[in-house]
């Protein structure tokens, strides 16, 4: 969730209501370029003027992964805020065709209804490339949502998530906020017990969480990290900066491509 972060949209009213929350108004985003509905359900984008499906290309020699990559939005965003990353992956190897990014009917919704609109996502990804598994990108309130899919999705073919400022715990800025995901995000509400309860994924899907030190939209900011999850943070991105900060982009890159991180976490988890 990202309290506070500025819409890209171009729709002033909504400009006007952000603004409004200040420094701790709650958006969570992710990247977009056209978009293409499942269903009536969430819509996954793929594919754009800046962003155009093209063959994968070659890192340092050898070719990029071929595990598709889906960006998942939260608190009132769509998937407009993350094409700085969509646009990073495709340019260092990603085909177009891999990365997509989801539009929730209900931006503020519940997680638990963005989690039922996350599995079409993924099962739409999974048919457009042909993978059998996916990894996940998620941003603020939407790892709640992600947690939530893969608490409910036995089975699920997600091989790797990359946790960015979400609010596990809850975060106070939360006060601020409205739609379903509201009382979710407030700390020890009824669902962040039920997620807290488990494994932050389940058996089999490695996981990362990348926060920064000066987070206003995640209060407190230890809500960010996971028990034995290892933990990135930085200094000093803003909260909705994070989706566009070079060191962001390179933890996201290596963990994707081969499961670890040149730099050692702050908790001295092992990734």
């Amino acid at each position: 969730m990202t309290p506070g972060g500025r819409r890209l949209s171009g729709e002033a009213g909504r400009r006007g209501r952000i603004a409004a929350l200040g420094v701790v108004g709650l958006v969570c985003t992710v990247g977009m370029v056209g978009m293409s509905d499942l269903g009536g359900s969430a819509s996954v984008t793929k594919g754009g003027p800046a962003t155009r499906d093209e063959p994968a290309m070659t890192v340092g020699g050898a070719s990029a992964t071929t595990v598709p990559v889906l960006l998942v939005p939260g608190w009132f965003d769509s998937a407009r805020e993350l094409a700085a990353l969509r646009i990073h992956l495709l340019g260092v190897g990603w085909p177009g065709s891999h990365v997509a990014a989801v539009d929730f009917r209900e931006p503020t919704g519940s997680n638990r209804d963005h989690a039922d609109e996350l599995e079409d996502a993924v099962e739409a990804l999974l048919q457009s490339s042909g993978s059998s598994e996916i990894d996940i990108v998620a941003h603020s309130m939407g790892g709640l949502a992600t947690r939530w899919y893969l608490l409910r999705q036995e089975g699920a073919p997600v091989r790797r998530v990359v946790f960015l400022a979400s609010p596990h715990r809850g975060t106070l800025s939360a006060h601020l906020a409205w739609g379903g995901g509201r009382e979710e995000m407030m700390p020890g509400s009824p669902f962040l017990d039920t997620l807290n309860t488990t494994a932050p994924t389940p058996p089999g899907v490695e996981a990362i969480t990348v926060r920064t030190l000066i987070d206003t939209h995640i209060v407190p900011g230890e809500s960010a990290t996971l028990p034995d999850v290892p933990d990135y943070p930085l200094c000093c991105p803003t909260h909705s900066g994070l989706l566009r900060d070079p060191d962001v982009f390179e933890i996201v890159r290596s963990f994707l491509e081969s499961g670890t991180v040149s730099r050692a976490p702050s908790n001295g988890v092992r990734p």
